[in-house]
């Protein structure tokens, strides 16, 4: 059992602050890996924090788990926090997140989506997402294509 379940047992659907990570991927063409979800939306590889775990160590965990692949390189970008990080979930489960944005390139493995948090794996040029997508992983790649603007490189 996991942290979030564990702490659900124990306080319901009220209020929780979970840190976690999300990676932006790009390959040898600057697209940036995508994985469609189990909701049908596309959105970045990542996940929460598990106790012990650094938000570094976390990105490498769950781009393991959901892609198969080990990454190295690791840049945090930015992280996000505030009001517009509150969500309902559909189960009713509330929610503080904050989020630590990476950067990082795959080192060893091949592609391979897990069929449990990942249905599919794709690269994707900045200029042609998919649509299907939530405002949180827009926000997060938005934040991206003006850091490289910005900084005209990763």
């Amino acid at each position: 059992m996991n942290y979030v379940e564990t702490i659900r047992k124990k306080i319901g659907h009220d209020d929780l602050i979970l840190a976690g990570s999300n990676i932006i991927i790009t390959d040898s063409s600057h697209r940036i890996l995508l994985q469609k979800r189990t909701n049908g939306t596309w959105g970045l590889l990542g996940g929460l924090m598990e106790i012990g775990e650094s938000l570094e160590e976390t990105a490498i965990r769950e781009v393991k788990e959901e892609a198969h692949v080990d990454i190295a390189k690791l840049k945090l970008l930015n992280v996000f926090s505030g009001p517009q990080y509150y969500f309902t979930l559909p189960n009713r489960d509330q929610i503080y997140v904050i989020t630590a944005l990476f950067h990082a390139q795959i080192i060893s493995g091949e592609l391979l989506a897990d069929g449990i948090e990942s249905l599919a794996l794709n690269y994707f040029d900045l200029e042609n997402l998919p649509e299907n997508m939530e405002e949180e992983y827009k926000t997060y790649i938005q934040f991206y294509k003006n850091y490289i603007k910005e900084n005209k490189s990763i």
